[in-house]
């Protein structure tokens, strides 16, 4: 077996592949435009109603067809490459959110249409994610995945940091909108966010047009699509360490989910001095801004591990448990911010490995349905973590729950090393 690149080859040589520079190009251009979104729908709705009710509506318009479609979205991966499939996306994105954007700016956006086009997008969103979260391993060497993965979720990263920010200024250029069906005539800054995004997903098509990846086997198109998600599901679960690892990563995604979406802005409107919005935005650039020094480490050190992939996995969990025990006795935002930092730090180094893990083991034929199947555990699994979280917090403190969360996943770690495989999950060679 050949020695691995060091860390700052392996990012030239990955560099200097033509068809990644052009694939992370658009990646960036379309993660940008997709903070614009994710601001301005919430923003539009409550404009076009003050409901939170229709708010929650049209967000669960927007994602439950996505959780449902995506084995289907990974299928089709598979059938018919995360290229092409990536592609039809982009376009149908970019009319969707292009109309959506024209008919706020011309203040004739009537509240029944928002809801097919919530429905589109999310529609949309059920194929470019197994599409787009296998189309990297089309297009660099395997020996330079983790060099790959590590460029793409930095920059992701990079994105969710500025983006926001950037979505937010320009839709505070907007004026107060009218009521009652109807956007304000003024609300130029929802419609630009609208139109920006529109604009990305048309620029990141024409830069992924210049992508050269590897075809899918057309043999793959003579299976139909529901025999195509049994044969992945049935890889997925004869495959011990997959199966064991998904299993584990559902049950940690159950135990953190809920109380970071629902507990943490309950623990800053409570607990903290000062409070506010503003903390808990603060509280969640600093997690970001570990999450992508954790990237960057790993990126940099891809050497550094205890024993296996499995074994440090289950480490960091356990300090991550750790982590949470102390905000039962916070009472000022720079303590939570230093505890969300080092939480970020720890799975931003993980995250790089486990995706190349995946990808390097998963067989390219059914990598389309692996990853369909890894981020719907995470869209079914996160809701319904939060829904019961929301439903704890009637009964028990924020602190008790973030002591019990603290607990509760350290436990979990410590069970996964006695008890599961997963400390054996080794990773992959290129």
């Amino acid at each position: 077996m050949s020695m691995p690149e060091p860390p700052a080859d392996a990012r030239r040589a990955v560099f200097a592949n033509r068809d990644f520079r052009w694939l992370v190009a658009g990646g960036v251009i379309s993660m940008l435009g997709d903070q614009f979104t994710l601001l301005a729908m919430p923003w539009l709705m409550l404009k076009l109603t003050g409901d939170s009710l229709a708010l929650g509506l049209v967000l669960a318009i927007m994602g439950i067809p996505r959780a449902l479609f995506i084995l289907v979205g990974g299928a089709l991966t598979d059938r018919y490459s995360s290229h092409r499939v990536l592609m039809l996306t982009k376009y149908v994105n970019t009319a969707l959110l292009g109309l959506l954007g024209a008919l706020v700016w011309m203040d004739t956006l009537p509240l029944w249409l928002l809801y097919p086009l919530a429905l589109g997008i999310g529609l949309a969103s059920a194929f470019s994610i197994p599409a787009g979260t296998s189309i990297l391993p089309t297009v660099v060497p395997r020996e330079q995945l983790a060099a790959a993965n590590g460029v793409m979720m930095g920059l992701r990263q990079m994105t969710l940091l500025a983006g926001p920010a950037l979505a937010g200024l320009m839709i505070a250029l907007s004026a107060d909108g009218g009521h009652g069906g109807t956007v304000g005539a003024k609300d130029s800054g929802t419609a630009l966010a609208f139109l920006m995004d529109a604009a990305s997903f048309a620029l990141s098509a024409w830069t992924l047009a210049k992508v050269k990846a590897v075809v899918a086997d057309p043999a793959a198109r003579d299976t139909s699509i529901i025999r195509s998600i049994g044969e992945g599901l049935r890889h997925f679960w004869g495959d011990t360490h997959l199966r064991t690892l998904c299993l584990y990563f559902a049950a940690v995604t159950a135990c953190i989910s809920g109380p970071v979406q629902v507990g943490l802005p309950l623990l800053v409107d409570q607990r903290l001095l000062p409070g506010g919005a503003g903390a808990l935005g603060t509280i969640l650039a600093a997690h970001g801004a570990g999450t992508l020094v954790g990237l960057a480490l790993s990126a940099a050190r891809p050497g550094l591990r205890l024993g296996t992939l499995g074994l440090t996995i289950l480490a960091i969990d356990i300090v991550c448990g750790l982590f949470f025990l102390p905000l039962a006795l916070v009472t000022a935002t720079w303590q939570v911010m230093a505890l969300l930092f080092g939480v970020g730090v720890l799975g931003g180094f993980v995250q790089v490995r486990v995706w190349t893990w995946m990808q390097r083991r998963v067989p390219p034929a059914m990598l389309g349905r692996a990853m369909a199947l890894f981020m719907f555990i995470f869209m079914g699994v996160g809701p319904l973590s939060a829904a019961l979280a929301g439903a704890l917090l009637r009964q028990v403190s924020v602190t008790q729950m973030m002591v019990a969360t603290g607990l509760f996943l350290t436990t979990l770690a410590l069970a996964g090393m006695v008890f599961t495989p997963i400390r054996q999950v080794r990773e992959e060679a290129a």
